[in-house]
Parts: C-alpha cells; sequence; structure tokens
C-alpha cells in the first residue's frame, strides 16, 4: 500500500484539541466512485472547522482516523491548476452533503481524491497560496455578502468579531464591493489592521455613526444584540456561525418593527466560487494572510490556530 504524508484526527479531545492531532503516513486516497480523480496538494489551508473536528463536532469517531482540511489548490492528473471545491454530495449526511474531511478524507495531506466537478481551474494572476484561503472561510463570507446579504443594494456593512478568517474576509471583500464597512474587534491590534484595510475598527457594542443595511454575523450570543440596534429598517443580519454562543435574546418587536430578515448561511456554491475567484483576480483583491507554513510544521500552524491570535488565514505550503 502506497502511502502519503498527512495531518489527522486519531482521537477526539474537548479540552485539548490540539493532543488529538497527528502528523505521519497514511495510505494515499481511493476513489469511492467513478468521476473521481486525485489532486497533488500545492497549497491549503486551516479553517476553525479543523480544531472543531479535533474536539468530536461533527465527526463520529467511527470515521476516524481522518485527514483534517477543506481547502486546497493543486494540480490534476493532467497537470492543470485547480482549486478544490470542498463541499461534495452526501446522502448519507441530513444537509445531503458534506464537507471533506468529515465523510470524506481532507486536503491536508500530499493528494486529496475529489469529484471531477469539484475542480475549478485557478485563475491566472493568482497564487496557489491566495487561493487556498478562498473555498471555505472567503466563499462563505462572499455569499453572506452577495447572494444573502444583497450587498449590491446596500451602501453600509457591520462585520461582528473581525480576524477570523471568515469575518476578516468579509471586510476585505465588503471594502473592494465599494461599501462603507465597520467592523468589531475586542483587540486593539487587530482593529488597528482592520483600519488598514480600509473599514472604520471599533470595540465590541460600540455605537456606529449610522445604521447599516447589512451585517455580517459569525459570533452569535455576544454580539447579536448589538447586530439588531446597528440594522436599518429592512436590513438582512446574515449568520454564519456563533462562536460565543447560539442561543442569544432576540427583541422580536425589534425584527417585525424595523422589518428586519435574519437569514443563515453555510458555503456557497461551486458557481459563487467560481464568481469569488473571479473578483479576486480580476479586481485585485488578494486574501488576509495571517502566515505562510511549510507543510513539516503544520503542528505550529494549528497551534498559532487556537491561540485566537490569527489575524486571517494559516496557508500551509505543501511544496516547502
Amino acid at each position: 500500500m502506497r502511502t502519503m504524508r498527512a495531518a489527522y484526527a486519531t482521537r477526539f479531545d474537548a479540552d485539548n484539541p490540539l493532543a488529538a492531532l497527528a502528523v505521519g503516513e497514511r495510505p494515499e486516497p481511493t476513489h469511492p466512485e467513478d468521476g473521481w480523480m486525485t489532486v497533488r496538494v500545492r497549497a491549503s489551508s486551516l479553517n476553525h472547522h479543523d480544531l472543531w473536528s479535533l474536539r468530536g463536532v461533527g465527526l463520529g469517531a467511527d470515521r476516524l482516523p481522518m485527514i483534517l482540511g477543506c481547502d486546497a489548490v493543486g494540480t490534476d492528473p493532467d497537470g492543470n491548476e485547480v482549486v478544490v471545491y470542498p463541499l461534495v454530495a452526501d446522502p448519507g449526511d441530513p444537509r445531503g452533503t458534506s464537507i471533506l474531511s468529515e465523510h470524506f478524507q481532507g486536503t491536508l495531506a500530499e493528494l486529496v481524491a475529489v469529484p471531477r466537478a469539484n475542480l475549478l481551474p485557478l485563475p491566472d494572476g493568482l497564487s496557489a497560496t491566495d487561493a487556498a484561503c478562498l473555498p471555505t472561510a472567503w466563499l462563505t463570507a462572499w455569499r453572506m455578502l452577495t447572494t444573502k446579504g444583497r450587498a449590491e443594494d446596500a451602501e453600509s456593512v457591520l462585520v461582528q468579531g473581525a480576524g477570523g478568517g471568515v469575518a476578516t474576509a468579509a471586510v476585505a471583500l465588503a471594502v473592494a464591493l465599494g461599501k462603507r464597512v465597520y467592523a468589531t474587534s475586542r483587540d486593539p491590534g487587530k482593529r488597528e489592521r482592520i483600519t488598514e484595510l480600509g473599514a472604520t475598527a471599533l470595540e465590541p457594542g460600540a455605537r456606529l455613526p449610522e445604521r447599516v443595511d447589512v451585517v455580517i454575523e459569525t459570533v452569535g450570543a455576544a454580539t447579536f444584540d448589538h447586530s439588531l440596534k446597528s440594522a436599518a429598517p429592512m436590513a438582512r443580519i446574515v449568520v454564519s456561525g456563533a462562536t460565543a454562543g447560539h442561543e442569544p435574546k432576540v427583541n422580536l418587536r425589534r425584527v417585525f418593527a424595523m422589518q428586519l430578515e435574519i437569514l443563515g448561511t453555510s458555503m456557497g456554491t461551486p458557481g459563487e466560487l467560481t464568481a469569488l475567484l473571479a473578483f479576486c483576480a480580476e479586481r485585485g483583491v488578494r486574501p488576509v494572510i495571517d502566515s505562510v507554513v511549510p507543510f513539516g510544521r503544520v503542528e505550529e500552524a494549528f497551534a498559532r490556530l487556537h491561540s485566537g491570535e490569527v489575524f486571517g488565514k494559516i496557508v500551509i505550503d505543501h511544496t516547502a
């Protein structure tokens, strides 16, 4: 059996997910059915989903060991440079799909197998390092702003909890879309970085100069009341996460009196990823990258993600 080097979960540890991470040899991927292809990975990126997997959230013990990672850029068997779309049709999942590293082995390896339809061309002018940031966090932010938030009809956007992958992506994309952008963070250093991206940085709960048309909400209970109070009439509050509590109190009087829309979303479609890749390539928009780490130091990359000090994406270079 041929093997490859990979980062994978061997067990779960809710309190110390880093203890459940293993780096070593795993079998090269096989194809569960016709129409799948094997991609040689050039670059990948980490997501908080990887830490949740190590905690045992969304990943059953019956699927261990599981190679982690959702995002990848690499080369297909014909030598084409491709971006991997990470959602795979999965009849066994109640959502109808699952993301790589849930039911199918992930991208933190030398090779990854995916359906042929999941491979999108890497646009000219976009590096593998940059494109590896886009398929999960940036795609989620793009869908939140465009498809769900209808940002084309908006003038102003509030992003709660900027610093993490999705929120920071939302700031950068909203600025590139020409919106007035406000973003909150508890960290003074991150607020300074937010300002450098072209947004107005605020402390959590601070009063905004105006009510906004779109709110990007990934924090949850800790910020949701502020999101409601900051929303203009007929605004869209788009939710894709709840890192600080999933059961906020909601003032329904404000919801119906202001005719607010509260919209849930997760990830995006292949067409939306294609549009995002084109937008970044054509507009010169580049992902906010916290650090680029060679695969040989992938454990250090996980430790940095777990520290909470990250601003933007951590990229894994599989060629270094």
